[in-house]
């Protein structure tokens, strides 16, 4: 079967609408050409969109031999670094994600629920009824701080702020517009502009960053009986098979890749939580009946798996993904997928924003409905906010951890009230789909 049919517009405009307007342009070409369409024309490679559960197993079963990623391109590389999960693949990937699987397993997520809830607690402890607060600075703050703190058993310290005004500086930066636009799904732009590269200030930032993080993995080796239950701490008692331990680089790549991966995507589910929760009055009621039923204690990590609440973070998630797609894969050797034969070097997209408007698998997808997590499972062809196969984010559990833990903190601490009520779409901040700015007040405290 030939290539599937697409827009005809020009790449450019494509690339333009797609960038400006990526739900809206999504819609349209999936109500237009169906589940599989192509984009940019008769360019080469050929791209292909996929959102149908069965072209999405597919690609997420398939052998590291069928697909490669294109995550392994100059300008992650050099952000990331060479042994970044994320900017590597094969049999690589699979070494590191290896060694970066032990910290997030269940049993690790006790001490990160105590972390969580502690830096969420303090930051809103002092607030007073009155009180007017920009949401989506709160939760960048909550985030940045856990992930100082879990990542690199970093607290309120001169590293600690150091290295928080960086990253938060570096983010601005690398999410301006000009720069963002290189970041996007479309790999024939960076074959097309090669020579373009990054801005002086965002070299001179990752320095510093790089420079701060190496003193702080050469202090922590000195202090070899240092009790610390943080992710750098346990890289540094991994090893790779044949016994060597990670060197330098190697763990200076993971622990930047961690940053880049969990702060501002965290912080802005974090985000449209506490809005979808104010939204509607009985989606309100029913999380603080399920959170004033829960038995006050000092697990914290058993308020993750109240069903309801555990719904309506999973159905924030859904409603706005904040990743529209995970990396693109190039196919390797020739593969069938819905009955097209794709040769090597074509680019595949998953569309995790169609995947999740499919009216079949979501009834009335427009509708923000927690209860459909409670009717029934999806299965990770139909329900993929964190990608999949084995590309899926290895940070995924702590996410939804946070999500949930943050968001529990607050409605149990706070009564709140949105300053402006109004419908609320996302915009595009670099790779990632964010809610625009907004403010709530506090009304009372619990």
């Amino acid at each position: 079967m030939s290539l599937p049919d697409g827009p005809k517009a020009s790449s450019w405009i494509q690339t333009v609408q797609f960038f400006l307007r990526p739900l809206e342009t999504l819609d349209v070409w999936h109500q237009m050409y169906g589940d599989t369409f192509r984009v940019l024309g008769n360019e080469l490679p050929a791209t292909i969109f996929f959102s149908n559960p069965e072209a999405i197993q597919k690609v997420f079963t398939a052998t590291y031999e069928s697909f490669k990623s294109t995550q392994n391109n100059n300008l992650l590389k050099l952000l990331l670094g060479e042994n970044s999960i994320l900017s590597c693949s094969g049999e690589q990937h699979q070494r590191q994600k290896r060694i970066l699987l032990p910290p997030f397993h269940s049993e690790r997520m006790h001490d990160y629920s105590q972390a969580i809830c502690e830096i969420t607690e303090k930051i809103i402890g002092e607030w007073i009824p009155g009180k007017i607060f920009v949401v989506n600075s709160v939760m960048k703050e909550i985030s940045i701080r856990i992930i100082l703190d879990v990542v690199f058993g970093l607290q309120n310290d001169d590293r600690y702020n150091c290295l928080k005004e960086l990253l938060v500086s570096l983010f601005d930066v690398l999410h301006h517009p000009f720069n963002s636009i290189f970041l996007t799904f479309l790999p024939v732009l960076q074959k097309k502009l090669e020579f373009w590269r990054l801005e002086e200030s965002l070299m001179s930032q990752l320095q510093q960053i790089d420079k701060l993080v190496y003193s702080i993995i050469a202090e922590r080796k000195v202090q070899r009986n240092y009790p610390g239950k943080d992710i750098l701490s346990m890289l540094l008692e991994a090893s790779h098979e044949s016994g060597e331990p990670l060197t330098n680089i190697e763990l200076r790549d993971s622990l930047i890749t961690l940053l880049f991966a969990g702060y501002e995507t965290t912080s802005s589910a974090l985000s449209w939580a506490l809005y979808w929760s104010y939204c509607s009055s009985e989606i309100h009621k029913n999380l603080l009946f399920e959170l004033n039923s829960f038995p006050i204690g000092n697990d914290k990590s058993g308020i993750a798996q109240l069903p309801y609440l555990s719904a309506v973070c999973s159905e924030t998630l859904r409603f706005y993904p904040i990743s529209l797609m995970p990396f693109s894969r190039f196919v390797q050797k020739p593969i069938e997928i819905m009955g097209y034969q794709l040769e090597p070097d074509t680019i595949v997209n998953v569309s995790i924003y169609l995947a999740h408007q499919r009216e079949e698998v979501y009834p009335q997808p427009k509708m923000f409905r927690p209860e459909r997590f409670l009717e029934r499972k999806f299965s990770p062809y139909e329900y993929l906010p964190f990608g999949g196969g084995s590309r899926r984010c290895i940070g995924a559990a702590l996410a939804q951890l946070e999500i949930k833990l943050v968001l529990a903190t607050i409605l149990s601490r706070l009564q709140l009230g949105l300053v402006s009520p109004r419908p609320m779409k996302p915009i595009r901040r670099g790779l990632i789909m964010v809610p625009p700015t907004f403010e709530m007040v506090v009304t009372g405290v619990r």
